[in-house]
């Protein structure tokens, strides 16, 4: 049986969608294709366990799996989670009707925990701009993604609540912000604070000036030095 299930790879500031095409067939054999990276092919071994430790395993059959569009590269481990609830809609261990309309990200735990993924704002735009009714992906990294109106963004700590939520229909909490709120509260308490940097004064001047008016900037200096690209 043939599932696709909806992720994102992020090149910079970009988000790309992503199809995962999980086909089950009779015969033995997982393959994964599509240019995943080392990280993406151990995935496997996560997944296998994090099932088992939930109730649920990768069946005995043919696995095949196409990452899309297969001339991309993809990278990193943030894919476990789409891959594993693609192998066990594909598997009919679940029942998924509405996959498509949810785009899941998120690295599994050997025990079925998640953990935080990269790019999760970016991603949430990009989930928007498709026209996606909602963005799954670890608890940590919903308030980023959350920022993003006119899309529900559900954050999970376990892969079980996903199963849940499309097999047996419990709900997830939404996650929700008020950035006005959160804007304000920032002004007020600022995590990071340029009285915090010692000496630099012109450096900092030309940042306040540039982030006032909306300008470029850039640092330039050795390799080491720390400096970056701020736009």
């Amino acid at each position: 049986m043939l599932k696709k299930v909806f992720g994102s790879a992020v090149f910079g500031v970009e988000a790309t969608t992503v199809t995962v095409e999980v086909n089950v067939d009779t015969g033995i054999g997982y393959h994964l294709v599509g240019l995943p990276d080392n990280a993406i092919k151990e995935s496997n071994y996560r997944i296998a366990a994090a099932l088992q430790n939930n109730g649920y395993k990768i069946p005995g059959k043919k696995i095949i799996i196409n990452m899309s569009p297969a001339d991309l590269r993809k990278e990193g481990s943030a894919y476990d989670l789409t891959l594993a609830i693609g192998i066990l809609a594909a598997s009919k261990q679940i029942k998924a009707e509405n996959l498509d309309r949810y785009l899941i990200m998120g690295e599994l735990s050997l025990d079925g925990n998640l953990q935080p993924i990269k790019g999760a704002l970016p991603i949430a735009i990009k989930a928007r701009e498709e026209g996606y009714k909602g963005f799954i992906l670890p608890m940590q990294n919903a308030k980023e993604a959350a920022i993003v109106n006119d899309l529900e963004v559900y954050g999970v700590e376990n892969i079980k609540e996903v199963i849940n939520f499309f097999d047996k229909d419990e709900p997830i909490e939404q996650v929700k912000i008020d950035t006005r709120k959160e804007f304000e509260k920032n002004l007020d308490f600022p995590e990071f604070d340029f009285a915090d940097v010692k000496g630099q004064e012109s450096i900092k001047r030309c940042m306040e000036i540039a982030a006032a008016g909306g300008h470029n900037i850039i640092l330039i200096g050795p390799p080491g030095a720390g400096v970056k690209f701020i736009s």
